[in-house]
Parts: C-alpha cells; sequence; structure tokens
C-alpha cells in the first residue's frame, strides 16, 4: 500500500528539507533520516542538543552506519565526560543534563552496528551507565529493577514522582521494535511523572538488555512479560494497585493492546503507535528492508521469510475485543509508517464496545510523525493529561502536593 511504503520513498528533493512528518535529512537514505529525525526531537526532552546533533550529522558520511557510530559516540563520549567532571565539582543539574544527552547519544550510537558487534552491548550499557548516574540524582532517587523471565531478566528503572502521595499510580511504559526503556523518558514516561504518577520504564522480550544479555526475543502473547511487570509491582508498598496502567510505543502499541486484552489488572492502556497486523505493515519486506537485521534479530528469525512466519501471530483481530480498561491511540497524522493501521485498531476496537479513543495528532500542530518523533512533547501532554483524566488525578491538586 502507497502509505505504507512512504518511508522508503526516495522524493524528487535531494537536498535535506521539512515534510509533513518533520525534517528529513537524508533524502537518499530515508531509514537513517527517520532515525536523525528522531534524535534531533529528543534534543527537547533533554535527549540532546540541537546542535550537537547537527554537529554529528555533519560529519557523518551520508548512509555509512559506521561514520554514525563515530560521530554519535564522539559526542556522547563528550557529554558523559563533562558529566562527571560538573559532578566532581558540585554542579549537580548540569552533570545531569550532560548525562541525560549522553544516555541518548550512546543509543544513537549502537543502533545501526550489527547485532553480533561486542561494541553494540558495550555503547549499550555505557548508555545504561549514563541514565543510572543521572538518575542516582533523581529526588525521589531513580531504581534499577530486574525482573527474572524465562531464564534471563527483564531489566527496567523504577522513577517515583516527587508529589507527596504515598500508594502513587504507576504507568509501565516500553518500547517497540527499536525503543528502548532509557529511550522512554523522553517519549512517554516524563510527562506522567510531572503529573503525579510513578513510571516503570522498561525492556521487555525483544528489547534493549533482554535481548542484548539473554538473547530472548519478543512474542505475541505479550500479555506474559507485562503479566510479570505487575507482578513486580504488587511486590512494592507505594503504589496503587487499582491505577496500573501500560503505555507501549510503535510496536509497542500492539504489545500493550494485545497485553490489556487478557491481562486484566490493567487500568488503562495506551498504544503510542497503533500497529493491526504487523505482517501487513511491513508489506513486501525483504532482505534489503531498511531494518530487516533489526527485525530478524528481535523476532529470533534467521531470515525476513521466517520473521514473516512469527508476524502471522501478530494481528489485533479477536484479541481487543477482550480490552476491559480505557483504551488511548495517539497515533501522527503523517507517520511514515501507516495512519490506517490506527484506523483499523480504533474501528474494530469501537465496533466492539471498548471505550476507546483515538488522538490523530495533525501535521499543523506538528507532533504527526511516527511516536510524534518531530515533536515528542505534544505526545508525551496527550498522553499523559488523557491518563491523569481516567485514573482521577487532579493536576490542580497534585501541583500543591509538591
Amino acid at each position: 500500500m502507497a502509505e505504507q511504503k512512504l518511508i522508503n520513498a526516495i522524493t524528487d528533493r535531494r537536498d535535506p528539507h521539512y515534510q509533513p512528518y518533520g525534517w528529513h535529512h537524508w533524502p537518499d537514505h530515508p531509514w537513517m533520516a527517520y532515525q536523525f529525525r528522531r534524535a534531533l526531537g529528543e534534543t527537547q526532552e533533554g535527549g540532546g542538543a540541537i546542535s550537537e546533533c547537527f554537529q554529528a550529522a555533519s560529519r557523518m558520511i551520508p548512509g555509512d552506519k559506521e561514520s554514525w557510530y563515530k560521530e554519535w559516540l564522539h559526542i556522547a563520549d563528550r557529554n558523559d565526560r563533562r558529566g562527571d567532571e560538573e559532578e566532581a565539582k558540585g554542579h549537580i543539574e548540569t552533570a545531569k543534563a550532560c548525562w541525560l544527552r549522553a544516555a541518548d547519544y550512546f543509543r544513537q550510537a549502537e543502533f545501526w552496528l550489527d547485532a553480533a558487534d561486542p561494541r553494540r552491548l558495550e555503547t549499550f550499557t555505557r548508555m545504561e551507565n549514563c541514565s543510572k548516574k543521572w538518575g542516582r540524582w533523581l529526588n525521589p532517587r531513580m531504581e534499577e529493577v530486574t525482573i527474572p523471565y524465562e531464564g534471563g531478566q527483564m531489566y527496567g528503572y523504577f522513577v517515583r514522582s516527587p508529589v507527596r502521595v504515598e500508594k502513587q499510580p504507576v504507568l509501565i511504559a516500553f518500547g517497540g521494535l527499536d525503543s528502548i526503556k532509557d529511550e522512554m523518558w523522553f517519549m512517554s514516561a516524563r510527562a506522567p511523572v510531572q503529573r503525579g504518577m510513578s513510571v516503570l520504564m522498561i525492556d521487555g522480550p525483544g528489547q534493549g538488555g533482554t535481548l542484548r544479555r539473554h538473547g530472548i526475543p519478543n512474542r505475541a502473547d505479550y500479555e506474559v512479560p507485562v503479566g510479570a511487570m505487575i507482578d513486580y509491582l504488587y511486590t512494592r508498598d507505594d503504589i496503587d494497585r487499582d491505577r496500573i496502567a501500560v503505555c507501549g510505543s510503535s510496536l509497542g502499541g500492539f504489545y500493550a493492546a494485545r497485553a490489556a486484552s487478557y491481562e486484566h489488572r490493567i487500568a488503562a492502556v495506551i498504544s503510542h503507535g497503533a500497529v493491526w497486523d504487523v505482517n501487513e505493515l511491513w508489506g513486501e519486506a525483504n532482505e534489503g528492508h531498511g531494518l530487516a537485521d533489526h527485525i530478524k534479530w528481535v523476532f529470533g528469525a534467521s531470515s525476513m521469510r521466517e520473521a514473516f512466519e512469527k508476524g502471522r501471530d501478530f494481528k489485533l483481530e479477536g484479541h481487543i475485543d477482550k480490552i476491559r480498561c480505557p483504551y488511548l491511540i495517539c497515533h501522527g497524522g503523517s507517520d511514515v509508517l501507516s495512519v490506517r493501521q490506527a484506523t483499523q485498531v480504533y474501528e474494530y476496537a469501537k465496533a466492539h464496545g471498548v471505550d476507546v479513543t483515538l488522538e490523530m495528532v495533525s501535521v499543523e500542530e506538528t507532533g504527526a510523525e511516527h511516536c510524534q518523533h518531530d515533536n515528542p512533547t505534544i505526545g508525551q501532554e496527550k498522553m499523559a493529561d488523557w491518563l491523569a483524566d481516567r485514573l482521577g488525578i487532579d493536576q490542580r491538586e497534585m501541583n500543591a502536593l509538591r
């Protein structure tokens, strides 16, 4: 389908330019331009500096994955080092800002490395270390979380809101095909914390440390790992068990909706980017697809043909009619992957009596890219406000309790 091939489109314009879905830096390399657009957008959430992002891009060989790694690593190293130096001087806020930028730069640096490249886990671990250094100076301090899972672990961070509420509502936030726990702060987690919710940012199967350290691929029945996440939350005495929400970004939008279909301890669910049918989304993707290697890694497949075979189970038909909680779909109105998939999810859920809301972010207001990568702040605001309203959080009262 035409709209689903938009990410692969080579436009007539050969120069960097603005598209309805955001800044398009390398028209000849749309998948790399998409990842750069993502990094650029996350600067406004603390995940970088605009000038540093353009500095790195200006030094890259367009389409060259090794130069992508080298230039992102350069600015990641610089910020990590500066964060340590500023902490030693007692400049804690500056140090935190440096580490937060460095974490997202390390995330960018490792993205195009081969799964078997030892630099990938090394760079990923450096990203985690920056997140942890930033988190130890939060108030309340961020907690590292590990949840046993299939002989390995799911890795996460638990952040309590600074509001003076003993048992807080909590949001479980995870990514999808390529987003990880350390990126959730920039995509979906910061705004809920500001509104009085705790957040568990976590790598599930097929994601982050769970994939990189244990080789655990994804699965369609995501209610299983989400159930384990909720079991963990039930061991805590500082959360409200009746107000546990889940937000999944990108392919995580499928995971979240599937989990809420069968895990009825979930009080509200968000698809931050909706996926109706994974195989339909991929269309005719083959070994030459821009994310073929990454897809195979996440799906535990040796070929795209095998990934498609596993992908047959990744569809929401026959499942989301069982969702009992309020359901939000937050989707970009010019999503380069698919807009039609979001409307399919919405129409099916609505027709089956689900309390579903579709928030299609328009081109005019910006944030129309996949997961609002061109303006993640507007996505965070829309999702967190909906969540606060549905969970009965009075934001005026929360502001007074800081």
